[in-house]
């Protein structure tokens, strides 16, 4: 069962925890923070916000932010959109367009208002189960879709239907995150989770925009240089954590989980 207003209220009080749009709650300023899109498992003692995907149950006894993809397509999801919304996908010349990086994910076409809006319902799905699940708040990923959209879409498709999800999920009592695109502004998002923002210069940006209500995430692929001076210079104030970049659960070859 989801927090009762007075139980968010003192959860505030006493963790950090502040208001984001519409009354709902943020997560904990400066708590720490496990991602766990690769796979659940309990989180250590003093973990105060628990990430896992739309899938999972949330992490009893902690702050929960469920994640969606919600500007592109979901690895082993294609068929379904195929048979189900096949007009909602991006296309260049019949081509599907996918994510260079993800070629599993294909980008949704968010170019006009009616696509926009059934997307919106689509999506929209996905954060009831959130909401009925128990989460406090959902991480709608690759806001930055237009970048890999071959000039089809454009930072204001994307945007406007970062309002809507913004308008479903505070619908719904849930906070949501900006994830990716720190330039893209007044889409009435509540909080950031900023991926490799030492390593791309760009948190600044982020907690100028959010305050102490940012969650950052680096990964080791990279090497442990940048986490450590995202440490020193905003360890103390932000969450920040280092993980693999598989985000295999904890037990697993590779599993990498540290704070500052």
């Amino acid at each position: 069962m989801r927090r009762i207003l007075l139980v968010a209220a003192l959860l505030a009080l006493f963790t950090g925890c502040g208001d984001g749009g519409d009354g709902v709650v943020l997560p904990p300023a400066g708590g720490r923070v496990d991602y766990q899109l690769g796979g659940a498992y309990p989180p250590a003692d003093g973990v105060d916000v628990v990430i896992r995907d739309v899938t999972a149950e949330p992490a009893p006894d902690a702050y929960g932010v469920c994640y969606v993809n919600a500007f592109q397509t979901q690895p082993g999801t294609l068929r379904q959109w195929q048979d189900e919304h096949g007009e909602l996908l991006l296309r260049d010349d019949g081509e599907l367009v996918a994510d260079p990086d993800w070629p599993d994910e294909v980008l949704l076409d968010t170019s006009t208002q009616a696509n926009r809006a059934t997307l919106a319902d689509v999506v929209g799905a996905d954060l009831e189960r959130c909401a009925d699940a128990g989460y406090d708040a959902v991480e709608p990923d690759n806001l930055d879709s237009w970048t890999r959209s071959r000039g089809l879409i454009d930072d204001a498709d994307n945007l406007a239907f970062a309002r809507l999800l913004a308008g479903r999920a505070h619908d719904l009592g849930l906070a949501i995150a900006q994830k990716n695109a720190p330039e893209l502004r007044d889409a009435g998002l509540d909080f950031a989770i900023a991926e490799e923002c030492e390593v791309h210069d760009e948190c600044d940006v982020y907690t100028e925009a959010y305050g102490r209500h940012v969650i950052e995430i680096e990964y080791t692929d990279n090497g442990t240089e940048a986490f450590q001076r995202a440490c020193a210079a905003r360890g103390d104030e932000i969450s920040v954590l280092l993980r693999d970049r598989d985000v295999v659960p904890a037990g697993a070859d590779g599993h990498v989980l540290e704070w500052c």
